[in-house]
């Protein structure tokens, strides 16, 4: 059963914006969430981003492919 798509939204007193993803896995949150980005203010009005667990979790079906400097050849 997979889990259920959630963005939690705070506006605190100060009128500052918090917001959580939730059932999201990997970076694909980042898309889900462009339009919040921007309907704050767009990059600019970005103070601070923290990324969770979820985002390092692969999606189902999804292959990460690493290639670079110290891989076994």
């Amino acid at each position: 059963m997979s889990m259920k798509k959630e963005i939690e939204i705070v506006i605190n007193a100060k009128g500052e914006v918090t917001y959580l993803v939730k059932g999201i896995k990997g970076g694909s949150c980042l898309e889900e969430t462009k339009f919040l980005d921007q309907a704050l203010g767009g990059d600019a009005a970005i103070v601070e981003q923290e990324k969770t667990a979820e985002f390092y979790e692969g999606n189902e079906g999804y292959v990460s492919t690493w290639s670079g400097e110290g891989k076994d050849e």
